[in-house]
């Protein structure tokens, strides 16, 4: 089934591509969760629409993306949670989580759609997070996961 991605997916592509998938994937998980609308003719304008406004939302230059990294690189995250006992989480680290605590940090924003957290994190301790900043940039995050005292 052939499809206009509206968000990014993971290994599938970005805003605005238009791609071939299995018609369960599209039918049961894309088109559902508003990731994707099925391709027509009269698509290429939305192509343009979904392209124009992701372009906006980018980072403007290369450069201020490469400072950005750089400082998310450099520093350390700390993101305070509830635990029990035995150090392990009532759940597990959000992606909401982590932006919000690069926020806290005085790091700047970041979108929660562009942080990947490899493994859930479930419990407390030093974890690496990777977060999208650009098409060809990525930047890796050291997260510090303490307990709530």
């Amino acid at each position: 089934m052939k499809l206009i991605l509206t968000h990014e997916v993971t290994g599938l592509g970005t805003p605005g591509d238009v791609v071939e998938v299995k018609n369960g994937y599209a039918r049961n998980y894309l088109v559902p969760q508003g990731f994707a609308v099925q391709w027509s003719r009269g698509g290429e304008k939305q192509v343009e629409q979904i392209k124009a406004a992701r372009a906006a939302r980018e980072l403007a230059t290369l450069e201020e993306a490469q400072a950005l990294k750089a400082a998310l690189e450099a520093a350390k995250v700390k993101l305070v949670v509830k635990t029990g006992a035995e150090g392990r989480l009532f759940g597990s680290v959000k992606t909401t989580d982590i932006a919000d605590a690069v926020a806290a940090a005085g790091l700047g924003t970041i979108d929660k759609r562009k942080v990947e957290i490899p493994n859930p994190i479930k419990v407390v301790g030093t974890h690496q997070v990777t977060v999208r900043l650009r098409d060809e940039l990525s930047a890796a995050i050291t997260l510090q996961v303490v307990s709530a005292k």
